[in-house]
């Protein structure tokens, strides 16, 4: 659960590549912000009802800024376009985390795939890797090489780098980078959905790791009526057909976090103390579905008649 929330000013913004822009957050203060590792997001409140994360692509040693990259999306549901327009020099904007779920595991090699804006969370994951001495490649592919942002800082690390535009070279060539992986490689993925799917389709779950900025589709079975005890509050209620486990909740009067809604950010994430989930995210591994230890409450429900969650 987040506890960090804070307004912070735009410090610094500028131009990353064609239409996506680069923002410096500050305390107004100067306070220190809270520590974060490779792979974390943070929330942004843009206004009521637009609400948005945004990868943390700067160096986490820089305690007194957050780094994040927006890509204006021409067919987005507001949330860019707002901060490409309103969030100028000087801006207040409130802020909730860091949160992370796409964290960076040891390994002694890595592959990273990247699309498109996919590339600000692996960006600190190579500064990491390259520091920890860990084998490494790089696949980064985007519209354009125009609209491929950060090109200029990932120049230093040369050939392990592969830059590849589509309007130059196609679509990514994935066999080159993920048949045959060496043993104890990870593989690191973050853009589109179809790349994300063309990776998991090649690569082995248990080395794969994916950050989604869309739900992936799921194939589900009919909903049902059931029962969720909440072991805190000490209520039991019933979650109707159509209705989501987390506004059952919150019209019960259970101040729970969310954010997206959609079961990618994690906001929602929720210890599960009896009964078995329908995970329905597209976050928690297979392994961690499996346990059901926890559910992204916005979007997952219930195999059988009872859940009893921590809230």
């Amino acid at each position: 659960m987040t506890s960090y929330e804070a307004e912070l000013v735009v410090d610094r913004r500028e131009s990353a590549a064609e239409g996506v822009v680069v923002l410096r957050l500050r305390h107004p203060l100067g306070e220190s912000l809270p520590d974060w590792e490779p792979g974390a997001h943070v929330d942004v409140v843009l206004g009521p009802g637009l609400e948005r994360q945004y990868s943390l692509c700067g160096d986490p040693a820089e305690r007194e800024v957050w780094r994040i990259a927006v890509l204006r999306e021409s067919a987005g549901r507001g949330g860019s376009a707002y901060v490409h327009e309103q969030l100028g020099l000087g801006a207040k904007v409130r802020v909730r985390g860091p949160r992370n779920n796409f964290a960076l595991q040891s390994a002694p090699r890595y592959r990273f795939v990247a699309g498109g804006i996919g590339i600000t969370p692996i960006l600190p994951m190579l500064a990491a890797v390259e520091a920890a001495g860990a084998e490494w490649t790089l696949l980064y592919g985007g519209r354009s090489r125009e609209s491929m942002a950060f090109t200029e800082e990932l120049a230093r690390y040369g050939d392990r780098v592969t830059l590849a535009p589509q309007d130059e070279s196609g679509l990514l060539d994935l066999p080159s980078v993920l048949d045959e992986l060496p043993e104890g490689t990870l593989v690191y993925c973050c853009g589109p959905g179809p790349l994300l799917d063309a990776v998991e389709e090649r690569c082995p779950s248990g080395a794969l790791r994916v950050e989604r900025f869309q739900p992936k589709e799921q194939v589900t079975g009919g909903d049902h009526e059931f029962e969720v005890v909440l072991e805190q509050s000490g209520m039991t209620l019933t979650v109707p057909v159509g209705v989501s486990v987390l506004q059952t909740v919150r019209d019960a009067g259970v101040d729970a976090l969310f954010s997206c809604t959609e079961g990618t950010c994690g906001t929602c994430e929720t210890e599960v103390l009896e009964g078995a989930p329908d995970h329905r995210d597209s976050i928690l591994s297979e392994e961690e579905r499996e346990a059901g230890e926890t559910m992204l409450i916005c979007v997952s429900r219930c195999k059988g008649k009872r859940l009893v969650l921590d809230l």
